[in-house]
């Protein structure tokens, strides 16, 4: 397999195991009778998200997806999510599979996007790396096998894996890895984002126990209640890298970015939003202490507003490990 470099760098994960199977199991049978109930809907293509939002389709591949759970509960997007304006949310397609819902429950941590995802016969992903999904940066992709076949694999770390039907697989996707199916029946998988807790760490093998693993890891916080009688008296303007609008930068770029943009952070449907060019770009979602991560993301990336609104701190996280600059702001004075 060709070599690609790993994006982002995290050394906290190559002393991990790329691939770790959870200690859970789901009953392959009522997975598959789920399944079923989907056989006459025509699946979405999938899309990939950058830092520069929605990309292109993979038209080339015959991989499609159903979302369970997706940004604004939106039933037909294929995409795994990213920073925007809504939460990730139940989709409609997740009440018609009961089985499937006890499964996303059964998971011990809020759950970011649930899709299921098809790979035709014949469909070969080119070799990549994910951007920023892993205990690092809060959250970690799992695989639920539903259609197993032999010829539909994942290869990583140079090992070729075909799970078993009903367990629950973790893999560190920001290492080179493809997937590729050269049978004559499609793939189907259940493939879970979930925020790292605690709970959920638990299940992972000794490996994953170790007190490095633990400190690299970022745990995420549930949504902290703010008083909407408080939403006016944060509204503010204020100057920020242009960088810290993108989730892909490389870890601590803002630091040294001196582009820097207008923004706004105001009033947006019933919470607040960071503005723009005017135009709303990120929900803001309340973690505590004034502090507000984008939506659709984790705390990997947050805007903490001081007393008075004179100040805005910007952080990023990777593990505990914590970057921070502060930037003046002018209370109240919105203009969009």
């Amino acid at each position: 397999m060709s070599a690609v470099d790993p994006w982002p760098q995290a050394p906290m994960l190559a002393d991990l195991p790329p691939t770790a199977q959870l200690a859970l199991r789901f009953d392959p049978a009522r997975l598959q009778a789920d399944l079923r109930q989907l056989q006459a809907i025509r699946w979405n293509e999938i899309r990939i998200v950058s830092g520069e939002g929605l990309g292109d389709y993979a038209t080339t591949l015959d991989w499609r997806a159903i979302p369970l759970r997706s940004i604004g509960g939106n039933g037909d997007r294929g995409d795994a999510g990213g920073p925007g304006l809504h939460d990730f949310a139940d989709t409609p397609w997740l009440t018609r599979l009961p089985y499937l819902a006890e499964v996303l429950a059964a998971i011990p941590s809020p759950i970011a996007s649930a899709r299921l995802m098809a790979l035709g016969p014949g469909a070969r992903t080119p070799v990549h790396g994910d951007t920023k999904v892993g205990f690092p940066w809060g959250v970690v992709r799992l695989h639920v096998p539903i259609i197993v076949t032999p010829e539909a694999t994942l290869t990583i770390a140079d090992e070729c894996h075909c799970w078993p039907a009903g367990t629950v697989w973790y893999a560190d996707f920001t290492r080179a890895h493809r997937v590729e199916n050269s049978g004559s029946r499609t793939r189907v998988h259940l493939v879970i984002d979930a925020c790292v807790t605690p709970r959920l760490l638990a299940l992972f093998p000794a490996a994953f126990h170790v007190p490095a693993a633990r400190q690299g890891s970022l745990f995420e916080p549930l949504p902290a209640e703010l008083d909407h009688d408080r939403l006016d008296t944060l509204r503010c303007v204020f100057d920020l890298p242009e960088s810290f609008c993108d989730w892909e930068e490389p870890d601590g770029a803002f630091l040294h970015d001196r582009r820097m943009v207008r923004a706004v952070i105001d009033r947006y449907e019933n919470g607040l939003a960071l503005y723009l060019g005017g135009e709303p770009a990120f929900g803001l979602v309340h973690i505590g202490g004034d502090e507000f991560r984008f939506a659709g993301w984790t705390t990997e990336r947050t805007v903490q507003i001081s007393p008075g609104a004179t100040e805005v701190t910007l952080r990023t996280r990777v593990g505990r490990h914590v970057r921070a600059l502060r930037v003046r702001a002018a209370a109240g004075a919105v203009q969009h």
